[in-house]
């Protein structure tokens, strides 16, 4: 199975911006910098609003309860975000794939990177690769890079407290 990394960083990114969104376009800017993402223009607070906007819709694709569902669900995002595949060397970083119309504005490259970088993601992960926290009192969303794919935490501080408390849960019963 072959993982293709502009999956990776580009669902990271979505995961990040939804699980602590941006308060202004510059930091919108900043954090997809930050990301590895060539910001072309100066972020606007419109580019906030359509990456927020998306980002409440992209979260369904986590909260899909079916395969199906997940792939329904992103394609429709797909259609509208992404434009037919194209070589760029428009940073001069190397060349690279772009999934979007050159000189949109960042809002749009947003939606068409994490949108592609989902399809990418789920389909060279697998399907179930998204997920919310198991634990009780965290509906953190979470990207599974893991090697087995069997993530059920969004991270070790969860995934530790979840372990305390089923601990003491059957030590209670026990004793």
């Amino acid at each position: 199975m072959h993982i293709n990394p502009y999956g990776t960083y580009a669902v990271q990114l979505g995961v990040d911006l939804f699980n602590s969104p941006p308060r202004t376009a510059e930091e919108l800017g900043r954090r997809c910098v930050d990301a590895g993402l060539v910001v072309d223009s100066v972020p606007t607070d419109a580019d906030l609003v359509d990456a927020r906007a998306f980002l409440d819709e992209w979260v369904a694709i986590v909260d899909a309860e079916t395969d199906e569902g997940r792939a329904q669900i992103l394609n429709g995002l797909l259609a509208r975000a992404s434009a037919y595949p194209r070589l760029t060397n428009h940073a001069d970083d190397g060349w690279h794939m772009h999934y979007r119309d050159p000189n949109i504005e960042l809002g749009s490259v947003v939606r068409a990177l994490v949108s592609v970088g989902t399809a990418l993601h789920l389909s060279g992960r697998g399907m179930s690769r998204l997920g919310r926290c198991a634990a009780e009192d965290c509906d953190t969303v979470f990207a599974d890079v893991s090697r087995t794919g069997r993530q059920r935490y969004c991270g070790t501080v969860c995934s530790n407290r979840d372990a305390v408390r089923r601990h003491r849960a059957r030590a209670a019963i026990a004793g």
